[in-house]
């Protein structure tokens, strides 16, 4: 059967609909005509048509919710309800952006609240809401660093440092700021090379950016030591805080010498992350660089008589590099955020971390031997590399992969970090029970296993999905946008 049979359009009889529309209540206005079409062919189905149809495709995902969802560096974990019913709150799920401050103090003060809890959990003094995504928060910070060199009248520091383990959207988000980037490499226990950082450093260096941990799923070993030395330089040390819930409650990147980070919420604090998002990528800073944050910020003043209410407002920073986006970030994702933090108060947040980097662990653990681990050597953190190859076996990477859905699982992810052939990054998150992993381990020890006497079923995996293997290559390139052909 297609994965899309039967078609909504095959159900489609003249006459049928799905819902009586009430009659209109404002004034009726002429629509302009280049925007009309002669014909629009939508389907005419019933509400009970339409319902399982979009239940029936709902059905052929893999999500969070229906399985465990592996997908390194990106933490897909469960996103617990209360989150959502904060979220749905009237006050708000109807809040307008353009309210008078007055009347969204509820909003404003959960903002500032969120603020200061993101500023304390990176060991930081300010904190600023506004990017959507975690790019976003990338471009943010890199912006709020080269702003910084400039208000000092050091203009000529144009290079940013990258780590080859580092996320991939660190070199785009650095050339998006006109910065150079120069690509720094990793030692054999996938640390940053301390000979190869002290050979790029001078006077032209804008900062470091790093993701700790990395993408090995390594904690830097010499973490103070790279940004001692990039200080020394008269740089900066950006963090990217993708993979903060190896860290959560456990160690302050403020602390250990980062400037600049952005946080995930949709990695971290459990905001939806599917589907595109909306994401939410805060950035929080150090003291001597909190006049750059993008304003305006929620700032409080405290009450002039004794038994009165604080006031939040909205304020723009200093030397604020402007404003990043419309309004003031997603803001049912801090919504969610601070559910989440609040729930878990500060040794729930350092149990969610302790519990995803002993899942991680675990995992290595059980795979070795059979799945070869770069660094397996080393405990890793929140997430495990492994490669996609069995000797003796020309399978790869994408052929695990594919054959891991017909075992009920989605994919890890695949060919990343690119330092490591076949790379396949393994994230369990802390939300994963034992008996999960161990069906997951079963199921990729059964497939290693496949893999040497039976090669073809993973050649032709997956079997049990509703369109069998894809050209992903021609797939990117020649778009079908309908789903009929």
């Amino acid at each position: 059967m297609n994965a899309l049979e039967p078609l909504i359009y095959d159900l489609s009889s003249p006459g049928r609909i799905g819902v009586e529309l009430p009659a209109s209540d404002v004034p009726n206005y002429e629509l302009p005509a280049h925007l009309l079409r002669d014909e629009l062919p939508l389907p005419e189905v019933s509400q009970i048509d339409a319902t399982r149809h979009f239940t029936r495709l709902s059905r052929l995902n893999i999500a969070v919710d229906t399985t465990m969802y592996p997908l390194g560096s990106c933490t897909m974990k469960y996103n617990p309800r209360v989150n959502e019913d904060a979220a749905r709150l009237p006050g708000f799920a109807l809040a307008h952006p353009l309210q008078d401050p007055m009347v969204s103090q509820g909003a404003l003060y959960l903002m500032h609240e969120l603020q200061g809890y993101l500023s304390e959990i990176a060991g930081m003094a300010g904190t600023s809401l506004q990017p959507a995504a975690g790019a976003h928060g990338e471009l943010t910070g890199i912006l709020v660093m080269r702003a910084y060199h400039r208000d000092r009248g050091d203009t000529k520091r144009t290079k940013m440092l990258i780590p080859d383990s580092a996320h991939g959207t660190n070199p785009a988000s650095s050339a998006m700021a006109g910065l150079t980037v120069v690509e720094i490499a990793s030692d054999s226990r996938g640390n940053v090379d301390l000979a190869s950082l002290k050979a790029a450093l001078g006077d032209d260096v804008c900062g470091l950016m790093m993701t700790n941990p990395n993408t090995l799923g390594m904690f830097e070993e010499h973490i103070e030591e790279v940004c001692r030395l990039v200080h020394e330089a008269g740089g900066l040390v950006y963090g990217d805080g993708a993979n903060m819930n190896a860290l959560l409650g456990v160690a302050k990147p403020g602390e250990i010498g980062f400037d600049v980070m952005h946080f995930n919420l949709h990695k971290t604090f459990s905001t939806p992350h599917g589907g595109g998002g909306p994401g939410s990528g805060p950035v929080a800073v150090a003291k001597h660089l909190v006049d750059f944050l993008p304003g305006p910020i929620v700032t409080m003043t405290e009450p002039e008589e004794e038994d009165g209410a604080p006031t939040y407002e909205l304020v723009a920073p200093a030397k604020s590099i402007g404003r990043m986006k419309s309004f003031f970030g997603n803001f049912g994702m801090h919504v969610r955020a601070y559910t989440y933090i609040r729930v878990h108060g500060e040794d729930g947040l350092r149990d969610s971390s302790k519990h995803a980097v002993l899942n991680a662990n675990y995992l290595q653990a059980r795979l070795k031997g059979t799945y070869h681990a770069p660094n397996g050597e080393r405990h890793c953190m929140h997430e495990t590399i492994v490669q996609g190859k069995i000797p003796g076996s020309d399978i790869r990477a994408l052929d695990i992969s594919k054959r891991l859905m017909d075992y009920g699982f989605h994919p890890a992810t695949n060919y990343f970090p690119l330092i490591v052939p076949e790379a396949l990054m393994i994230e369990p998150t802390e939300t994963e029970s034992k008996q999960t992993m161990d069906e997951f381990v079963a199921a990729m020890l059964a497939i290693a296993d496949e893999a040497l006497h039976h090669p073809e079923l993973l050649h032709n995996a997956p079997h049990t999905a509703p369109l069998k293997r894809l050209d992903e290559v021609k797939a990117a390139k020649e778009l079908v946008l309908c789903c009929r052909i």
